[in-house]
């Protein structure tokens, strides 16, 4: 498919079959398009980890079938109905049952609610606000989350888990740039030098640590950026020193932690949830942050593009753990 057709539309999508659905690549046609007034042409998306539970029918992400996946995108506006969008812009869509409920970002030309879009911030190209994307979005969200709960440079190391992962290289990146002292745990230790190439002061081998058990162990973090959950979550709870902030948002380890009131009654520990999905004004807020004094130093380490039809291999090398840092979408790419 030609991008400058709008008639034939290609598009990665997942169809009724399997236990939770099978992708695969599929044409469209304009009037296959979803509902909302504004059209556009897809130039970058990101590639997350919920993408490939949805594309390899993993897990139940898709609320219906078929839907293109892909949890955001960044695109130029073809048509608008919306007085708040012309021809020409740059905008930018994510969550909003994108990839579950509507066609998502795996898409070349798409029709959203203008509702859904923010115009991309200014300091940022089309490649680096998906380099960015969702999952960066979430880490800056973090951040400015547990800065309001007390988190401050000098008050004790922020710990990063998952941290070859996409969000969790940009808050390491963000971090060591705010001042802080930041701790990577990742059971890649061979990564070790990226690592310490974003702005990690130590990383540890998530393999050999040794993590205890007791209700509270040594308090040696003042925050936590959790993308793990599970057990993890758990020991970052009795690991915190008095006072110290979590923002959790990830599941990779597991949906159930085991945990005491202990922490949280004794050291006053706070347990922030970050949800993405959040309203249009808090999204322009952060998104115009990741443009100025949020912007990641790193994204060209962080972030590789790759060609739409190299979707099906990254999708499997993100299940397996075979991927470090960010993979981009780009559209022009054949």
């Amino acid at each position: 498919m030609n991008t400058r057709d709008t008639q034939t539309i290609r598009a990665y999508r997942v169809f009724e079959g399997g236990k939770f659905g099978l992708g695969r690549f599929a044409e469209m046609r304009r009037e296959d398009l979803d509902e909302g007034n504004v059209v556009v042409r897809a130039l970058h998306a990101s590639v997350n980890y919920k993408d490939a539970l949805t594309a390899l029918g993993k897990a139940k992400v898709a609320n219906r079938f078929p839907v293109s996946v892909g949890i955001d995108v960044c695109a130029e506006v073809l048509e608008s109905a919306d007085a708040r969008f012309a021809p020409g812009d740059t905008v930018i869509a994510h969550g909003s049952g994108l990839g579950a409920d509507h066609d998502g970002g795996y898409q070349e030309i798409n029709r959203f609610p203008g509702d859904w879009l923010i115009k991309l911030p200014g300091g940022l190209s089309p490649f680096e606000s998906m380099a960015i994307g969702v999952a960066g979005y979430t880490t800056a969200l973090s951040i400015d989350l547990m800065e309001h709960n007390g988190l401050a440079p000098g008050n004790g190391p922020v710990l990063v888990n998952g941290a070859t992962g996409g969000a969790a290289s940009i808050a390491i990146d963000l971090l060591s740039a705010r001042g802080y002292e930041v701790v990577a745990l990742s059971g890649k230790p061979e990564a070790e030098p990226y690592l310490r190439e974003l702005g990690a002061s130590r990383v540890i081998d998530r393999k050999t640590f040794e993590f205890g058990t007791r209700p509270l162990e040594k308090p040696m973090w003042q925050g936590a950026i959790d993308s793990v959950g599970g057990e993890q979550l758990g020991w970052l709870t009795r690991t915190m020193q008095r006072e110290g902030v979590i923002a959790s948002f990830g599941n990779a380890g597991g949906i159930e932690f085991k945990g005491s009131v202990l922490p949280f009654i004794l050291r006053g520990v706070r347990l922030i949830g970050v949800y993405a999905n959040s309203p249009i004004p808090l999204r322009e807020r952060i998104w115009g942050r990741l443009g100025t004094d949020l912007r990641p130093r790193h994204l060209a380490r962080i972030a590789r593009p790759i060609a739409f039809d190299a979707l099906p291999q990254v999708f499997e090398d993100l299940i397996a753990a075979k991927v470090t840092g960010r993979m981009v979408v780009d559209f022009s790419l054949r």
